[in-house]
């Protein structure tokens, strides 16, 4: 009777022992030695993992920044604070992070977008724009389903009840998840400073864009000829801004026939007093 409780035991104690052993010497053999300051920037980073400094995960980009190989500028999420602290782990001058926030370029709401039929089903933008690219008729505009505002990890984007998602600057960290998640890649990533904004994504011509959206871009040319900085062309039928000459005059805004480009600061005052 003993030695059927013994035998088992003393195999069970020998197999742990032996593959104890084996692990060890598998964690001294195939060791890789962390460079300090990879383990350093780490600690400074937020650990958002969001990728929005162009790597996988928080860990890849402090092995890269560990390395030489990344600026030190790139965590959108940790700003210049963080930017300050990796320069100063890797002995270098912080560069300045740029804020940005990210931008619905579409004011098609429910009252604005014409619809070509009624949607029932997941409340998921790329599932409805599975369905013949969506209910409404411009093929280019915010569907409004909240797979931007269901992945925010910062709580940043919300659906509008009019049916549109709009970003609050203040929360939005830049990550670029919303961005890479919308199939109707509306949403852009612009720098905060800028304010005057071209709301709109359509490529269509005028003509259809009339038919089909109050508040398209109808390709007029108005905003072009009226800009004092000349940084407004058409790309394919679409008004588009060049902000790195752009100084937020607003010459262009009272030139819109279809009130397409607003200003941000305006639009927020308005939101105040209403």
């Amino acid at each position: 009777m003993l030695q059927d409780i013994l035998y088992p035991l003393l195999i069970l104690g020998g197999m742990g022992f032996l593959f104890g052993a084996i692990l060890a010497y598998a964690s001294q053999k195939f060791h890789v030695d962390v460079d300090p300051k990879q383990q350093e920037v780490r600690e400074v980073l937020p650990g958002a993992n969001c990728g929005g400094c162009g790597f996988a995960s928080c860990d890849a980009y402090s092995q890269a920044a560990a390395e030489g190989k990344a600026d030190t500028n790139r965590c959108v999420v940790g700003g210049q604070a963080v930017a300050e602290k990796v320069a100063a782990i890797m002995g270098n001058k912080a560069e300045d992070v740029a804020k940005k926030s990210a931008r619905v370029m579409c004011k098609g709401t429910n009252s604005n977008a014409v619809k070509k039929y009624k949607y029932h089903g997941i409340d998921d933008c790329r599932a409805a724009n599975a369905l013949a690219g969506g209910n409404k008729e411009c093929r280019y505009g915010c569907l409004g389903l909240g797979t931007c505002e269901k992945l925010c990890p910062f709580d940043a984007i919300h659906v509008t009840p009019e049916g549109i998602a709009e970003v609050d600057e203040e929360k939005c960290t830049s990550c670029g998840i919303c961005v890479k998640a919308c199939p109707k890649h509306v949403i852009k990533l612009i720098d905060v400073n800028k304010r005057v904004i071209v709301f709109c994504n359509n490529h269509d011509k005028g003509k259809r864009v009339r038919q089909i959206c109050k508040v398209g871009c109808i390709a007029c040319r108005m905003c072009v000829k009226q800009c004092p900085e000349n940084v407004i062309s058409m790309d394919n039928n679409l008004s588009v801004i060049d902000y790195d000459g752009c100084t937020n005059c607003g010459a262009c805004i009272p030139k819109c026939p279809s009130k397409t480009i607003l200003n941000l600061d305006k639009i927020a005052s308005e939101a105040v007093i209403s």
